[in-house]
């Protein structure tokens, strides 16, 4: 079975992750963009009310946000091959990557849960950023510019985003009602070559820096159907960030679950029959808007189907 049909198979209604929800990774994509488009709008608007030229603004302000692609000047702002994918100066460029990143991201994101597309993002601008320095050193008509060649915005992170989508459910299908839908490897070849044809007048290094994050979003998911997860460990890096200094992490708290979703009297020992209830169903429910149906156990499956089975 494969990955899109994993997930196509389940039947049972679950929530939608809401616009204001908390932990919502598209709004929150959404929501770094804006804010740093916002800073680098508000910093030109200033510059431009002190009558300072739009060459200063990037020498002076922009330089720490985009992505150099000569090492020397990379390793003097290494920050910038994590938050260049971020920035935008351009309202063209925010407002096409954020219609492509909505588009894709919330099919993804309603497919696997919440806990994949940060992380697929995150992998094509790293390697879209590092494909660019390696262009740029290594392509012989670029290599005299490389002091000068700089990468910014989010359109290689987007591109891994619609290319794994894709590759996941390349049956999804939108308009369903006109003649049978439209498939999504239309929609995406639509925007690849829109996104081409706004980098054509560019360096080869930006084409091959957007190809390197379609091949990581293909590389996520094929890996995925290999039951490789590659978003774990930069989940797992994130919770242990957010409670590192969190003071109401409790250690060796009691298993909520084992505290009230189990009923063991007059059972054998070690016997354990999981209480069908509201709480519990939520709490399932909830597991699968953020890691994905294919990642509850066998059990967590058979409640759900006693559940639906029950009309609970």
């Amino acid at each position: 079975m494969g990955e899109s049909d994993r997930y196509s198979d389940f039947k049972q209604p679950r929530r939608r992750l809401s616009l204001g929800q908390d932990g919502n990774a598209l709004m929150g994509l959404f929501t770094i963009n804006i804010v740093f488009f916002l800073i680098l709008l508000i910093l030109q608007v200033v510059y431009f009310f002190f009558q300072k030229g739009e060459g200063l603004f990037f020498s002076e302000v922009v330089q720490y946000f985009e992505m150099p692609a000569q090492l020397s000047r990379l390793s003097e702002r290494p920050w910038t091959i994590l938050i260049y994918m971020f920035s935008h100066v351009s309202v063209w460029q925010i407002l096409s990557n954020s219609l492509w990143l909505w588009a894709f991201g919330f099919i993804l994101q309603e497919l696997t849960g919440n806990k994949k597309l940060i992380p697929i993002y995150i992998y094509g601008g790293l390697a879209g950023g590092l494909i660019f320095i390696l262009a740029n050193y290594s392509i012989p008509p670029l290599r005299p510019n490389v002091s000068s060649a700089v990468l910014l915005g989010g359109n290689a992170a987007t591109m891994a985003v619609a290319v794994a989508t894709t590759t996941l459910a390349p049956d999804f299908r939108f308009f369903k009602n006109l003649n049978g839908g439209i498939p999504i490897w239309i929609l995406t070849l639509i925007y690849i070559l829109i996104d081409f044809a706004g980098i054509a007048s560019l360096s080869a290094a930006f084409s091959l820096s957007h190809l390197a994050g379609a091949a990581a979003g293909f590389i996520f998911i094929y890996l995925l159907r290999k039951d490789f997860d590659g978003s774990v460990w930069m989940n797992n890096f994130y919770n242990w960030l957010m409670n590192l200094f969190n003071p109401n992490k409790k250690k060796g708290a009691v298993n909520i679950k084992e505290k009230v979703f189990y009923n063991t009297q007059g059972r054998k020992p070690y016997k354990k029959t999981p209480n069908i209830t509201p709480q519990r169903v939520d709490e399932i429910l909830d597991k699968i808007n953020q890691k994905g149906y294919h990642l509850l156990t066998d059990e967590e499956k058979n409640i759900l189907k006693r559940a639906a089975e029950e009309d609970l």
